[in-house]
């Protein structure tokens, strides 16, 4: 059988979902190595010079958003239906867990054994059935854009943190984005320098395993165009470029990208600091292997969807908050099993995401990281109750899961329910905002505040919502 792993971006998935993978394509061809925002060292910088008179500073506290792009199943994951009718319940069965009474999916056992780690939300639900209308309203908390839902109205939750909190650590981007961009991560009227990092370069990527003589090296270290990080080794070196981009933008009557930002900025890579985050291959190599080495799972057919081997994202965003990035997301698609979903369940997602997850749990809990980073881990919506005549299911924002972990969340919680088919919520509904509110609390970001929008008008951090006191 041919290799799938090249297919045309118009001849797989769901029709929403090859336009997402068209709309990825002209985005990295124009990001170049600068990243799709544009954001450049010396325009963190500035983001960090917008917040130092700040009179309060965030607690040293971290989150990690785990994307699970395309819509995760809620049955064949945290919410499983083993008394539905065979046309709801699905092929899996229900497996018992570390805490009595709670059951999730049985192809989850390494989860099943951690329940009481990380706590799940089993009654979230909001109104927009696609793909990119759905990642708007999770990563920002409004309404998307009608005419063009891949495009940022409102700024998302990660533009947010960098706006009020600035740095952690002054040697790293506050928001990191890992590898490239999706609809609703972008600042929108915040402005470009809150967008988040981008690292272009994907651990998922199996060339740049060591196993095959890779090495994983970020190309996005960008000061100014004709500098990277990676090319350039020595303070001498990097200054001698300046110096020739000084003459270059003195040529031109431009002198403002060559200020003291830039300075900083080159502060920041003559150190260590992200070198060293950035550096994957510094990891032991039991570490990596926890996280797991799994190649990627190619369909069968083009109206599947594969699915990367995105566990060393994983590890990487493991990496980016301990040294100090404040928020890291890192996309896990394409969950997006409208055809043979049980197959590409069992064989492509589960177990990637069963080996991935825990590791990641495991390794904040050795590394005394629980209390102080929050893991949220969901996705647009949830798949549709009733099994599709292809053996798969649809997109259904009307009732969805996730899991949430560390920053003082209690492990072995379950908030909400669902009814007895898993088609509504049943008790204690959730909203997207309440889980956004729970995230901001635990930032210290003060959901009060109110920026400009495009309109001019001020727009609060969040429409609406309350954080989730059940899970402390």
């Amino acid at each position: 059988m041919a290799n799938r792993s090249h297919k045309r971006a118009d001849l797989v998935g769901c029709p929403e979902f090859r336009r997402s993978l068209e709309m990825d394509r002209r985005g990295f061809v124009k990001a170049g190595a600068l990243g799709l925002g544009g954001l450049s060292l010396d325009n963190l910088m500035r983001a960090e010079a917008a917040v130092q008179d700040r009179k309060k500073v965030s607690r040293e506290k971290s989150v990690i958003i785990l994307w699970k792009r395309g819509g995760a199943s809620q049955h064949e994951t945290w919410d499983p239906k083993p008394e539905a009718p065979q046309d709801y319940r699905g092929a899996f069965g229900a497996m018992s867990t570390k805490v009595p009474g709670t059951q999730i999916c049985d192809l989850l056992p390494r989860c099943a054994k951690m329940t009481d780690k990380f706590a799940i939300i089993r009654s979230l639900h909001h109104d927009q059935p696609g793909h990119s209308a759905g990642d708007q309203v999770m990563f920002t908390g409004y309404p998307p854009n009608k005419a063009n839902p891949n495009v940022n109205v409102y700024p998302s939750c990660g533009s947010i943190v960098a706006k009020q909190l600035g740095h952690l650590n002054p040697g790293l981007p506050s928001y990191v984005m890992i590898p490239r961009s999706l609809p609703g991560v972008e600042a929108a009227y915040l402005g470009k320098k809150y967008s988040p990092f981008y690292t272009q370069v994907d651990p998922a990527d199996s060339s740049t395993w060591p196993k095959n003589g890779g090495k994983f090296e970020v190309p996005n270290f960008e000061l100014t165009e004709g500098l990277s990080l990676n090319r350039l080794d020595t303070r001498s070196n990097l200054l001698a470029g300046f110096d020739n981009i000084r003459r270059d933008i003195d040529g031109s009557g431009n002198a403002a990208a060559a200020d003291k930002f830039q300075q900083q900025a080159l502060d920041i890579v003559t150190s260590s600091k992200a070198r060293d985050a950035f550096d994957l291959d510094a990891e032991p190599m039991n570490i990596r292997e926890r996280y797991g080495f799994m190649e990627r799972y190619n369909a069968p057919t083009p109206d599947r969807c594969g699915v990367p081997a995105w566990s060393q994202r994983v590890l990487l965003a493991r990496r980016l908050v301990e040294a100090g990035v404040r928020l890291v997301t890192v996309d896990l698609r394409w969950w997006d099993t409208h055809v043979k979903g049980y197959e590409t369940m069992r064989d492509g997602f589960l177990p990637r995401w069963d080996q991935a997850y825990t590791a990641l749990l495991q390794d904040l809990e050795e590394r005394g990281l629980m209390d102080s980073v929050m893991v949220i881990a969901w996705g647009e919506f949830g798949r549709s109750p009733k099994v599709n005549k292809t053996g798969g299911r649809d997109h259904y924002p009307n009732v969805f899961s996730a899991a949430v972990a560390g920053g003082g969340i209690q492990g072995g919680a379950v908030v909400g329910s669902s009814d007895r088919k898993g088609a509504l919520p049943k008790e204690r509904p959730v909203r997207p905002q309440d889980v956004l509110a729970t995230m901001y609390r635990h930032l210290g970001i003060d959901t009060r505040v109110k920026y400009a929008s495009f309109s001019g008008l001020p727009s609060p951090v969040l429409p609406y919502g309350d954080p989730i006191d059940e899970l402390f």
